[in-house]
């Protein structure tokens, strides 16, 4: 029988990456996102049997109404990744948006718990399970002009351990994934639609790509059952720290 992984934030980068790694290794997908348009292309393109849910983590009442309408046969959800998530501008803590701020703690923080939530009952249920957070380097290491997004991914890294050490009783496992610099749309809807400011983010060296991270994840919960990745940080070999990249130029 397939087991079945559902996804946040699958109608692009990482988790669009996702959903095809573990379509090719053997999974049933529930593919959630706000963009129906593009959870149907991607269902399309996948050799596996998949199940869309539209809404937006922030949602919780959204949220709730979608994992309710899942039919019983896509409800024993086995592995969770919770890679919705967004950042919102980049200035000094004095200089920053309120809306941006609102914007990333609902999304990174809030979203999170939305989701798991509703998924976690099931898993200690059947004392079986595997969640997956998606944090950053920025939750390991706080930049000058990240404050709020960094503070929302140390939240991530705090909730990863917290939830291993709760759910550790039940047979359930946590992994916590910190990407570096990955080439998605993340910089251009950081900044707002600026493709020079978004592309100069990743100029002078090789950044990592969604589907880098997409294989670690895939190797992450096709581990042994024995074996829990507990933690792991990917980075570009140009990258030595959230502010140290090697560049050509």
């Amino acid at each position: 029988m397939n087991k079945i992984a559902c996804i946040t934030g699958a109608s692009s980068g990482i988790g669009l990456a996702t959903a095809k790694a573990l379509a090719a290794a053997g999974y049933h997908l529930i593919l959630c996102g706000r963009r129906l348009e593009r959870l149907e292309a991607l269902k399309n393109e996948l050799p596996t049997d998949s199940y869309l849910l539209t809404f937006d983590v922030r949602d919780r009442n959204g949220v709730e109404a979608a994992f309710q309408s899942l039919p019983e046969a896509w409800q024993n959800i086995d592995v969770l990744i919770n890679n919705a998530g967004n950042a919102h501008g980049m200035s000094a803590i004095q200089d920053g948006d309120p809306d941006d701020w609102d914007a990333m703690m609902h999304s990174n923080v809030d979203g999170l718990l939305n989701v798991s939530r509703l998924v976690i009952p099931g898993m200690i249920q059947r004392a079986a399970g595997h969640i997956v957070n998606l944090s950053s380097i920025a939750g390991k290491q706080t930049y000058p002009n990240g404050n709020v997004y960094c503070a929302s991914k140390a939240a991530v890294e705090a909730l990863s351990q917290g939830m291993r050490q709760d759910l550790n009783v039940h047979g359930i496992k946590v992994s916590n994934v910190a990407p570096g610099a990955v080439n998605t749309d993340f910089s251009a809807v950081r900044f707002k639609g600026d493709q020079q400011k978004a592309d100069a983010v990743y100029s002078g060296y090789e950044p990592l790509v969604a589907e880098d991270v997409a294989d670690l994840i895939r190797y992450i919960v096709t581990a042994p059952a024995h074996v829990n990745i507990a933690d792991v940080t990917i980075l570009p070999k140009a990258q030595a720290s959230a502010t140290q990249i090697l560049r050509k130029n």
